[in-house]
């Protein structure tokens, strides 16, 4: 299990950008598979991206797709989640996650960080 801090939220405009990371415990992408959470207020938590242990897998939530990348480096243990063209929607409290391969659960999350996005 990880202990993940998030960092890189705040607040933009319409259309701006901006990069979260995720740092974590060093060592740590090389296990986990790792992701990106949010939940806006009143809303479920709502998957975002995923990024494989190796790297060479990523997923993202449809509403995401094109505007959001999710990367990591390994040497600074820290993923990231670039954000660009973000929209009011966007505006939510983002967390990363951490999964053990083979796992169905992600086992491991920091306390997220809040994103803004005014119109």
């Amino acid at each position: 299990q990880a202990q993940l801090v998030e960092s890189g939220g705040g607040l933009v405009q319409a259309g701006g950008s901006l990069r979260l990371s995720c740092a974590a415990p060093r060592r740590t992408l090389d296990m986990y598979d790792m992701a990106w959470f949010r939940q806006a207020p009143g809303q479920e938590r709502e998957l975002v991206a995923v990024i494989s242990q190796n790297g060479y897998t990523t997923y993202y939530a449809d509403a995401v797709k094109g505007r959001f990348t999710i990367s990591k480096d390994n040497r600074r243990s820290s993923t990231y989640l670039q954000m660009n063209s973000l929209k009011p929607e966007d505006t939510a409290v983002y967390y990363c996650a951490a999964r053990a391969r083979g796992a169905s659960t992600y086992s491991s999350w920091g306390q997220g960080t809040q994103v803004t996005v005014s119109s």
